[in-house]
């Protein structure tokens, strides 16, 4: 693949009267499930939404026509339309749902119609959840002690949210009951950095500032098992689109990818620093990995870490396939009909890259729609061949 390019930069004003230092960093970016919001916690205690209100393709030449334009013209599309969400804190942990209609008034919209919601994690343990279209409060969910650092949104459009505190616990809410706290899940006993519910809603990991991720169930909200096998900090955590595969990253500059089902690793990916990226001191942990995300076919990872690389990663290969360099990264996420990635940085910035696109071999599209709804148990129970089996939990690639 062509190494990434950066398509557009968004840059965050600095209001004076806050410490830039606690306060603009772009700790999460969200893309709403249809693509037709992006937003940023650009810090200042406020969140930018920025519809997209184009195609797929209107959208990226868009951005190439931004990347073109100088500042001024990277800015000025969308300008009007775009909202301001006055969080009142630090803004750390964002994640969409789609609130669905059902013939009744629904708290979150005039009218029973569907919409789009988003969540927000903030400094002082509150998350806020907000109706996008209209920029109105929907709840103020009450219970974290501490900073709210991640997010997320069982992808089914149950309501269930789930939130990583650094107060060590995770919390599950209800949004279809008023928000209210259905599950309190106490295993850390570090600050909770991130957390990820699989898209078949059955399983929830979370990382923390300990050498393993937990995987839960979300069913019962019952510890399943401990992944142990990272050095030092989990920091990301993210299941591939079909549940199958899990990926952790870690402060040790490793990816480590997972059967979520059985707890075996299946593979490792390093993160070997390049030469031609390191102008300091080598003592520093240049490699330290601050994100992971799949993309949305399943093919590609992005890594972004300390090194001020942003990478990506095919599934079958053990080395990077492509490299774009960005300083002091934090998060990444893929545009969910895939073709580019949003970073954001230490700095407040959001950047816009272009990404691999693939047409996923008919062999993938059938792995992926099996393991969408088969656990890695009921492959191996299938009377199959082998290395059939072996491909479809993920064994070879």
């Amino acid at each position: 693949p062509e190494e990434p390019v950066l398509l557009a930069e968004l840059k965050p004003g600095r209001p004076q009267r806050y410490d830039w230092k606690s306060s603009c960093e772009t700790w999460s970016v969200a893309f709403s499930p249809d693509g037709a919001w992006f937003a940023w916690s650009q810090g200042h205690c406020v969140v930018k939404l920025i519809p997209w209100p184009l195609g797929e393709a209107e959208l990226c030449k868009t951005a190439e026509r931004k990347g073109r334009g100088g500042k001024g013209e990277a800015r000025s599309r969308g300008v009007a339309k775009e909202k301001t969400l006055e969080c009142g804190q630090i803004v750390w942990g964002l994640a969409f749902s789609a609130w669905p209609a059902a013939g009744e008034t629904e708290p979150a919209c005039a009218v029973a119609l569907p919409c789009l919601i988003l969540a927000t994690g903030l400094n002082d343990g509150q998350i806020k959840v907000w109706e996008v279209q209209t920029g109105h409060l929907l709840f103020s969910l009450l219970g974290h002690q501490d900073v709210v650092r991640d997010l997320s949104f069982a992808p089914n459009g149950s309501l269930i949210l789930v939130s990583a505190s650094r107060d060590k616990t995770l919390r599950v809410w209800d949004l279809s009951r008023d928000g209210r706290q259905v599950q309190v899940l106490s295993g850390h006993v570090q600050w909770v950095y991130c957390c990820s519910i699989s898209p078949d809603c059955s399983m929830l990991c979370s990382a923390a500032g300990e050498k393993s991720a937990l995987l839960w169930s979300m069913r019962s909200y019952t510890l399943i098992r401990r992944l142990e096998g990272h050095q030092s900090s989990v920091v990301s955590c993210d299941f591939s689109p079909d549940s199958a595969l899990l990926v952790t990253a870690s402060y040790d500059a490793c990816v480590i990818m997972w059967d979520p089902y059985t707890g075996e690793q299946l593979r490792t990916l390093r993160h070997v620093p390049l030469q031609s990226a390191l102008d300091y001191s080598s003592e520093v942990h240049t490699s330290s990995l601050r994100s992971v995300c799949f993309s949305p076919e399943g093919l590609y990872l992005a890594t972004v870490a300390d090194d001020r690389l942003l990478r990506i990663w095919a599934l079958e290969l053990r080395s990077p396939v492509a490299f774009a360099p960005m300083t002091n990264g934090l998060c990444c996420m893929y545009f969910p009909h895939g073709g580019f990635i949003a970073t954001g940085t230490r700095d407040g910035h959001v950047q816009f890259w272009t990404a691999p696109r693939v047409l996923s071999s008919l062999k993938h599209l059938c792995r992926k729609a099996l393991r969408t709804f088969l656990t890695t148990y009921q492959v191996l129970a299938l009377p199959i061949p082998r290395k059939l089996k072996e491909f479809l939990t993920y064994r070879t690639f």
